[in-house]
């Protein structure tokens, strides 16, 4: 597969339609088709259904471009870092992570970074533990900040100083929000709002005595902001982390802790023997040095 009509593929996926996706790349539409029609060959998959106004992806187009839009990101990551100088510092350092107070010391990190590295740009992916897993694994960030432990076979690890404690959250005329904890008997029948985080699902297991699924689970979520629409509009309860969501007498919702307590902690990871551009290097080396602070 080219790189280059692999673009092509993405830009039909994006535009939804094959005449659109010419005009979009300068091309003449029989070219483009011609060039579809050979990937779909190479491939020996249909990768497109063809309309009359509208061009849809099949299962395997889906796949591809998913693939094809991670193929493209890593090439253009790896020629940004070829580019770079023997002698000048700068470039993109890539960063996943799900919502946590973690993200403050990499935000710290960044401006102390910024100030003798100016050109060293910082950017963020947010996503659940498996998501940032995964583009760690294919490359795609340098670092994540992961929720619990890692397998210490695949990657390096910083424990950091900020952990949070898990509980319920909901609304503040909630017939819960008068307690002072939450406890395993009190989740019994109440519609939940879960992550789909499995580590957090074990977690949850192991501190109720019994399986997770036995909960009354009405809807679930990626990442916790979007989860709060639900709570606010009374859909069910959110089981999520403290100091994610602001919920104080100003705010509609409230957090409650739960007994037992239930702790997470949070870690930098990142693959073992890893080959880091001088940008990743030097973000590794200051955020060592801001960890020392804490």
């Amino acid at each position: 597969m080219e790189l280059r009509v692999l673009r092509y593929f993405l830009v039909v996926a994006r535009e939804g339609s094959i005449s659109a996706a010419a005009e979009a790349l300068h091309l003449s539409q029989p070219t483009l088709s011609r060039q579809l029609k050979d990937l779909e060959n190479e491939l020996g998959k249909t990768l497109l259904i063809r309309g009359n106004k509208q061009t849809t992806l099949t299962e395997d187009g889906m796949l591809l471009q998913k693939r094809a839009q991670e193929i493209l990101d890593l090439t253009q990551k790896a020629e940004s870092e070829l580019r770079q100088s023997n002698t000048h510092i700068g470039g993109d350092v890539w960063i996943g992570g799900g919502e946590s107070e973690g993200m403050r010391l990499i935000a710290k990190t960044a401006k102390s970074l910024q100030k003798d590295y100016p050109d060293i740009h910082v950017h963020l992916i947010s996503g659940n533990a498996g998501d940032i897993l995964e583009r760690l694994e294919k490359g795609l960030v340098d670092f994540g900040v992961a929720v619990g432990g890692v397998d210490p076979h695949k990657y390096e690890s910083m424990w950091l100083p900020a952990t949070h404690l898990a509980g319920l959250l909901m609304r503040k005329d909630s017939p819960l929000a008068s307690r002072t904890f939450i406890t395993p008997k009190d989740l019994e029948g109440i519609p939940v709002i879960t992550s789909r985080n499995e580590t957090m699902r074990r977690r949850y297991t192991e501190w109720m005595g019994k399986d997770f699924e036995t909960l009354n689970i009405v809807a679930s979520f990626n990442l916790i902001y979007n989860a709060t629409f639900l709570v606010e509009e009374g859909v069910g309860y959110a089981l999520c982390w403290d100091r994610l969501v602001k919920s104080s007498d100003d705010h509609a919702l409230h957090f409650v802790p739960y007994e037992p307590k239930m702790e997470i902690n949070i870690n930098m990871v990142w693959k073992k023997h890893q080959t880091f551009s001088k940008a990743s290097q030097k973000f590794l080396e200051r955020f060592k040095e801001v960890m020392v602070r804490f």
